[in-house]
């Protein structure tokens, strides 16, 4: 892989609302992972981009702004005037244990590809103008099936032109059967190069069959990352006509406050030591330990001085 970069993450991102007297955030699995991505590689030719719909209200503007504090180029985000970004509460009981209610079905987003004209992604694929493009389950299990065919017809053309392909499988019951997760993520791994695969999630949609190294090869996958919580994760590469494996252990943490964003920030870590030319098992290691650093903290998103340790060297 080469510098300098472009990576365009698709996907999400909501209002949410917790705590008691309420308090205002957001989340998102794909732009956690791009906010962690862009602070680890702030100073590195690695450039990351949010692509999502918004609306053009005052919240929507408080997302973009967040966002560009962080050093994410916004300019693929689609505003529409008659649109809001999707809403979730989260309500925690006296055991800890958390609970969501989602208002998203009108969500932005939806319509990012759904328009007779090229959105801003798809423009940017068709052009050249971003190097790499990462999605996740979530990204596809919330639009049409139009879209995805659209989204998905569009990756191909830019995997087939050099474009690296970039899929977390994440799985969310609430949003599609397994069925459909079977049917889409079987379009989409045929053309993606490097996958991030959480293996419970991977038995959810596929059951225990077929493996995850078995299925990746099937679809030809050039890069593979099982995940496996505080397990050591598998990493299946192909370097110099060989295939490789390793398995490289997660840094242990007494002091787990909150695992919310753990595979989001994992993918972060891994990807900015492989987009700055990192060996697979240093990728995983950074993975580890910004994962390992986010769980000790509440909320998927921490304070970047809490990061200040983790480098790319």
């Amino acid at each position: 892989m080469t510098n300098p970069l472009h990576i365009a993450f698709f996907g999400e991102c909501m209002i949410e609302l917790s705590g008691l007297p309420l308090k205002k955030g957001f989340g998102g699995d794909t732009l956690n992972t791009a906010l962690y991505l862009s602070r680890l590689t702030e100073n590195t030719p690695v450039s990351v981009s949010y692509a999502t719909g918004l609306g053009e209200d005052a919240l929507s503007e408080q997302l973009v702004s967040a966002w560009q504090d962080e050093g994410i180029n916004t300019s693929l985000v689609q505003c529409y005037s008659d649109k809001l970004p999707g809403l979730y509460m989260v309500e925690t009981d006296q055991q800890g244990e958390r609970s969501f209610m989602y208002w998203r079905d009108s969500a932005a987003v939806k319509s990012y590809f759904a328009g007779y004209e090229l959105s801003l992604l798809e423009q940017s694929m068709k052009q050249g103008s971003v190097d790499a493009v990462y999605l996740s389950g979530i990204s596809l299990a919330i639009l049409s099936d139009a879209s995805k065919e659209r989204l998905i017809s569009t990756l191909s053309d830019f995997s087939q032109a050099g474009g690296l392909v970039i899929f977390d499988n994440n799985f969310r019951p609430q949003l599609w059967t397994v069925e459909q997760a079977k049917h889409w993520y079987s379009e989409l791994l045929s053309i993606v190069h490097i996958a991030l695969i959480t293996e419970d999630d991977d038995q959810l949609v596929w059951g225990k069959d077929e493996s995850v190294e078995e299925r990746s090869q099937r679809f030809g996958c050039k890069e593979t990352v099982i995940k496996r919580g505080c397990e050591p994760c598998k990493v299946i590469w192909q370097q110099e006509g060989n295939t490789r494996h390793a398995y490289v252990s997660a840094e242990r943490v007494s002091n787990v406050v909150d695992t919310c964003a753990a595979g989001d920030s994992f993918a972060a870590g891994y990807l900015a030591a492989r987009l700055n030319g990192q060996s697979a098992e240093a990728a995983a290691t950074l993975g580890h330990q910004l994962a390992s650093t986010v769980i000790q903290f509440s909320g998927a998103i921490i304070p970047k001085a809490e990061m200040a340790h983790l480098t790319l060297s």
